[in-house]
Order: C-alpha cells, then structure tokens, then sequence
C-alpha cells in the first residue's frame, strides 16, 4: 500500500491524495487552492479556466506527479462539496478514466458547477448515501461513514482492500446537535476501530487548538443575539456567509421571518449551492425566500428594494471574505446602487481564512463600510473543523495503525502530530508527515 501526498499537506486547500494498492489507485478529493485562484480571478466562483494557467498559478494539485499511475485509477472520491475538496474535479478529472463517487449533495455542486461553466466531464457521477457502501472492483469497497461539518453530507470514507482499511478523514466536527442532518456515526467509527485500521490521514487545521469544536448551535445563538437582540428598526440588515453553508444559511431565514423582514438570497455561489441542496433533498429554501443569482438582476433587485426600504428586508449576500467581485463588494463600491444609512448592519457570519488576500480584501471591505457609518459585526461564527479534543476522541475511536496528517501547513501537522506522540505513536513509524509530492509504503 503507498499513499500518494499530493495536495493539502503544505497548505490549507487543494486537497488530493491517492492510495495505490497493487494495480488499483483510489483518489481522495480533488480540490483548489483558493487563495491564488481568488487573486487571479477576483471571486471564489468556479470558472472555466484552462488547466495549464491554473497550474501556472499553484491553484490545482500537481497530479502530474502520479502520471505513471493515471491508467490504473478505479475512482475519484471526493469527501464533501467544499471547493477545496471538489473545485479541481471539472479541471483535472477527465484525465482520468474514472468514476466519480461522492453523495447527492456533492454530486449536485459538481453537476452545478458543470452546468454554468458549459464544461464537458466525461467521468460517471455515482451517488451513495452516506452510511453506504459501493464496491469498485473484486478487491476494493468504499464506504461513507456519516459525519459532521459545515456543509450537508460530509462523510469520512473508508477504502476497504486487500492490505487494510484506509480512513480518509479530511473536514469533520463532531457535532452533536446538527441543524441538517444526521449526527455523527460513532458506533460505525468505533467498530472500524475494532476491526483494525491500517491507515488514518486525518484533517490537522486546527490540531493546535486546545479546545472541541462547538456545534452549529451555538453559531445560531450567536446569530439570534445579533438578529434579534439588537435593535434593527429602520435599519437595512446585510448578512454575508459561505454558500455552502446551508444550516447557517437556515437560521438566518429563520431569524429573518421572526423579524418580519423578506429574505432575499443574492450571489451567484448561494443560488448555485441552495439549489444544489434543493435538489439532493436537504433543503427547501425556494419556498420562503427569493434568491437573484446573476448580476444583472441582482442590481435590477438592489434598486427595487432601494426604492421600497431596505428596511423591510434581510439581505444574504456573497462576500465573506471581500472578494472583489462578490455581491458585498460591488454593493459598497458603487458597481450595484445601494444606499447605505449610518448604523444599518452587516453581518460577516463566517471567520476571515488567515490569507494574505483574505485579510486585505476583508480590511478594505470592512474601513469602507466603517467610512459609510455601517455597523459591522464579525465572527458570528463556529469553525467546521476538529480541534484537539475531538481529534484526540477520533484517535481512540479509531486507533490506527498508522496516522498521516493533512489538510494544513506545517505547524498544523506538527500539533497533531504531537498529540499522536502523547498517545504513544512514534515519528517516522507509526505517524507520518508528508509534504505535496511526497509518498508513503506503508
């Protein structure tokens, strides 16, 4: 068995690894690295882009490095439909002659994507459920195991084979009262351990926070205390969060209704992953808010609702993270016509990801607001990820054998790797620290 570290292992983004076994390679995750690809294109919206230009700018995984492997690769088994896990598929995939596994909800944002951009991909789309199993070959099953995160049908997947079972353990919390969907599947976790686990390559990104990671609840306490605990009256509300977070995006239409307001849904992300949600049957938002999905409209809305009192509205918008050409943005900057009054809120329901754009898009975005008078209100926000405590629980959930570290730079590994040592793992034995490009035999 070799683990193929090829994206995600110096980085948060760009997710991809691959387990080789005999003549079969399995691929995890496929996705981008969403820093340069927002300073190339301004927006974290998928694009049709050659695969040459984003390679050029270290924003796909270089899977070249498994080029000798490409007619032996049975699946592409992307964990959830985060584009950091799934964004590369629609670039790289059809190199591959290849299945793409994956849940409904993950299927319906890449089939989304797909259908935008006008990008033909030649891979199958096979759905299974979460708590499901698909066999691959003679030799090889896969199995979603459900979990937790902050978007709908997250799984874990465990690759049954001939020389063990790998988890693939990549974005997860364990998260006890979710807002959608089932709770996590200890029971399955732990008999998994039982069985005898060969390989975990688990999610380090905050592995170095000594505390467990809070429900979804708790994030829509945060929100109810904002929404409905200070006074809004006469007030314009703007709340801005990742579209692919339908539970938060749930509570606000919730808090939305108690305030009597009309929720409307503008961006064309929110309107690509709520109608991906809609679809799989995790979501019924259509019903109770209106959602604008291009500019056009969306600035058409804008004046409309301009015209007849912000005030009488709750406005989700694209621009977490102040990309230039999201909603928020353009919104501020004049491109839509929108009169911001002293004291109306924005609500940034997300935490800045700790890149050097992100951090200079969101000051800028935050000092023009600030400019116009606007009351800002950040983090109303709980992390999707394990920290410490949980990942020390999945450890002996699970006992693997061995333990690789992902999905974070250096520092995020060393930490989980640390608190494997505690556990009597041993550096270079039992847990591993691989960089982009590196493999491991175990």
């Amino acid at each position: 068995m070799k683990i193929h570290a090829i994206g995600g292992y110096k980085e948060i983004g760009k997710n991809m690894t691959a387990a080789e076994i005999d003549n079969e390679v399995i691929i995890f995750d496929m996705g981008i690295h969403l820093e340069p690809y927002i300073q190339y294109t301004n927006d974290e919206d998928i694009q049709k882009i050659s695969v040459d230009e984003l390679r050029k700018i270290g924003a796909v995984p270089n899977d070249l490095v498994i080029d000798h492997l490409r007619d032996k690769v049975k699946a592409i088994i992307p964990s959830h439909a985060h584009l950091d896990h799934v964004g590369a598929i629609v670039y790289l995939s059809n190199r591959y002659n290849a299945p793409i596994i994956c849940t409904p909800f993950t299927a319906e944002v890449i089939k989304a994507i797909v259908k935008d951009e006008r990008i033909n991909l030649k891979n199958d789309i096979k759905v299974i459920n979460p708590n499901s199993t698909h066999k691959i070959s003679e030799q090889t099953t896969v199995e979603f195991v459900n979990i937790t995160h902050s978007t709908p049908h997250t799984v874990m997947v465990a690759l049954h084979t001939k020389e063990g079972t790998i988890l693939y353990a990549n974005d997860f919390k364990f998260d006890n009262h979710p807002l959608i969907g089932r709770k996590p599947n200890y029971e399955r976790l732990k008999e998994l351990g039982e069985q005898g686990l060969k390989c975990l390559i688990c999610d380090s990104t905050r592995a170095d926070h000594p505390v467990k990671t809070p429900s979804e609840m708790v994030a829509k306490e945060l929100l109810r205390d904002v929404l409905l605990g200070v006074d809004s009256e006469g007030k314009a509300i703007i709340v801005t969060t990742f579209s692919s977070h339908l539970a938060r995006i749930k509570s606000i239409i919730e808090f939305g209704k108690k305030l009597q307001r009309k929720v409307v849904l503008l961006g064309r992300s929110l309107g690509k992953y709520v109608e991906a949600g809609e679809n799989a049957g995790v979501v019924n938002f259509s019903d109770e808010v209106e959602m604008v999905r291009f500019g056009k409209q969306i600035g058409k809305r804008l004046n409309e609702i301009r015209k007849e009192g912000p005030e009488n509205y709750l406005l989700v918008v694209t621009g977490h993270q102040g990309e230039p050409q999201s909603t928020l943005s353009k919104m501020v900057n004049g491109t839509f016509k929108f009169d911001f009054k002293s004291e109306d809120h924005v609500i940034f329901s997300c935490t800045i990801i700790p890149t050097e754009t992100n951090i200079e898009n969101r000051e800028r975005l935050e000092k023009e607001l600030k400019e116009k008078g606007v009351r800002v209100f950040r983090d109303i926000h709980v992390s999707g990820h394990a920290a410490k405590e949980d990942l020390r629980d999945l450890l002996n959930m699970v006992r693997p054998k061995h333990l690789i570290p992902a999905h974070g730079n250096t520092e995020m590994k060393e930490s989980l790797m640390q608190l494997a040592l505690q556990k009597g793992y041993q550096k270079g034995k039992t847990v591993h620290i691989l960089s982009d490009g590196e493999s491991l035999e175990l």
